[in-house]
């Protein structure tokens, strides 16, 4: 890289970060009340997908404390009676939908998280560095193909649990990743937060504009505002 100042160096993992924002974590699928084969089969997955939908929906329209399982039901076009052979509570319907996108999202990487955790103490500091058309294609492909989903966790993140989110890759990646840059501990919240606003503003007038502009378009400025 270019610059070696500790501005330019901790926006070496912003890109995470702002994944983090909005989910970004490869995790598992957790069913409440039923086993991980009876996930697999063809109608029960097809269920539960359905009532995801249908949450999501409400969800872009209303707050989490007033979405009723009657409203999930009418709109997924499932009775009641299906709603609990899937899920205790709402809350749980909120978990899957977290852990579902979660999942998705780490595969449309080459590379899975637990694989880059792996090599973060090992790889050369350029091969950290993450702003670039390699991460930035697959993050963008993946907004751009679920642009319901991110509007709703851009605009309820508390709901959607991006902070749990954010503070378990905190831990677990940026950290490691800023010891390697050798980042003060007392200025990395601060230097993320700041690169975090700005990426995910970039993000969010994108979905604005119903993601109109090219991926390539908006890597190109999302890489010209880090290289600055």
């Amino acid at each position: 890289m270019e610059k070696t100042d500790a501005t330019v160096q901790i926006a070496a993992v912003l890109q995470t970060a702002a994944a983090a924002q909005i989910g970004a974590a490869t995790q598992t699928n957790v069913m409440p009340k039923a086993n991980a084969r009876t996930r697999a089969e063809s109608k029960y997955f097809n269920t539960a997908r359905k009532m995801d939908a249908a949450f999501l929906e409400l969800l872009e329209k209303k707050d989490f404390e007033y979405i009723t399982v009657k409203e999930i039901c009418e709109r997924a076009g499932v009775n009641r009676s299906t709603f609990y052979l899937h899920y205790e509570t709402i809350g749980d319907l909120l978990t899957e939908c977290v852990e579902d996108m979660n999942r998705r999202f780490g595969e449309y990487f080459k590379e899975s998280l637990s694989e880059f955790k792996r090599k973060i103490r090992s790889a050369t500091l350029e091969e950290l560095f993450l702003v670039t058309p390699e991460y930035l294609v697959p993050y963008l492909t993946y907004i751009s193909e679920h642009k319901t989903v991110f509007k709703v966790v851009l605009a309820k993140p508390e709901i959607m649990q991006a902070g749990k989110t954010y503070a378990s890759l905190f831990r677990g990646i940026f950290d490691p990743i800023l010891d390697r840059y050798g980042i003060q501990q007392k200025k990395r919240e601060y230097i993320l937060s700041f690169y975090m606003a700005g990426m995910m503003g970039i993000i969010n007038r994108w979905l604005l504009s119903d993601c109109e502009d090219s991926i390539d378009d908006i890597a190109e400025i999302m890489m010209s505002v880090v290289r600055r």
